[in-house]
């Protein structure tokens, strides 16, 4: 099996203005070298919102449409979560979006109610697992990093990662829960974050990471940036069968 290159973008999002921030986006990519996945954060073409009745769109809407392009463009996968409306709900919803223009999506099941997300969002449910290129990745989205049954590896995943907007007065537990979410489950934990201060005035450290099954992260620190990461499948499963850590995990249902 190929080795992977993933390429996370760590912005400054500007706040509730789709159309800057996918110029940003373009600008930065510009340049980027091959890769085979780019990932963006949570929210990455608003920040996170509480005002979806202004900023939601549709599955055929422009920053999907954008991230069919970009896909095309760079011959790899694009991920990253949007305000999406759809028969009459609004999610906060991860859009996987293949080369040939295809698309996977998982609504973030676990709101963030001190933030009242709940109160302007319609909670996901399932689990998205995503086969690609040979590898099998859970995409989880921000507050899912704080839930560790619902990541848990019953489908023998190879990577786990989350896109987020988390603030800077817990930076401490995203580091150290990313790290546990890898060493758990005996898999690549990507964490992807923001920089800069929101509209509503929080600020953000960004430290988007690639984080190996034995729990060695490499974080990309404070500033906007682009960053492309290349992982061994080889690695991970020699791991694997020398460390059989997963055949012994507790089996269990989510209702």
């Amino acid at each position: 099996m190929e080795n992977l290159k993933i390429t996370i973008i760590q912005p400054d999002i500007i706040w509730e203005n789709p159309e800057a921030n996918l110029y940003k986006y373009s600008e930065m990519l510009e340049k980027n070298n091959e890769t085979d996945l780019i990932i963006l954060p949570e929210m990455f073409t608003t920040g996170f919102s509480m005002h979806p009745e202004k900023l939601k769109e549709q599955m055929n809407g422009p920053s999907v449409k954008w991230m069919q392009q970009v896909a095309a463009q760079k011959n790899a996968a694009v991920v990253g979560s949007l305000i999406i409306e759809e028969l009459g709900k609004i999610y906060n919803r991860a859009l996987w979006v293949f080369s040939d223009g295809k698309i996977e999506s998982y609504d973030k099941r676990h709101l963030y109610s001190m933030g009242q997300e709940h109160l302007h969002y319609a909670p996901g449910k399932d689990k998205l697992i995503v086969d690609y290129k040979g590898w099998k990745f859970c995409p989880q989205i921000c507050y899912d990093l704080r839930f560790p049954v619902f990541a848990r590896n019953l489908e023998n995943y190879d990577i786990v990662f989350y896109m987020a907007n988390w603030p800077s007065p817990r930076h401490h537990v995203w580091k150290n829960l990313l790290i546990s979410r890898a060493i758990e489950n005996q898999a690549y934990c990507f964490g992807i974050n923001r920089v800069g201060t929101d509209g509503t005035g929080l600020k953000y450290l960004g430290d988007s990471t690639s984080i190996s099954p034995k729990g060695k992260a490499e974080f990309m620190g404070e500033n906007e940036a682009v960053k492309t990461f290349e992982i061994s499948y080889s690695e991970l499963h020699d791991f694997r069968r020398k460390f059989p850590l997963l055949n012994d995990r507790d089996t269990f249902s989510i209702l």
